[in-house]
């Protein structure tokens, strides 16, 4: 029992994450990642990061209705 206690923490962290990647709020952590895996030189704050997802996301036609 003491080592399903012990184990809880680190299933609760994998856990958050996983959501977060579901629900896209870790992003920004991503691009963060790979830009630092391709050695960028400059990088967006996550408000440009916020804006720039924003503008990609709808300025594509909307053909809905």
């Amino acid at each position: 029992m003491r080592g399903a206690w012990r184990k809880l923490p680190g299933m609760a962290r994998r856990f958050w994450m996983q959501l977060r990647e579901w629900c896209g709020d870790a992003s920004y952590e991503r691009y963060l990642r790979a830009a630092h895996r391709k050695n960028a030189a400059n990088l967006a704050t996550p408000e440009q990061f916020y804006i720039e997802q924003l503008e990609r996301r709808y300025s594509k036609p909307n053909r809905c209705c």
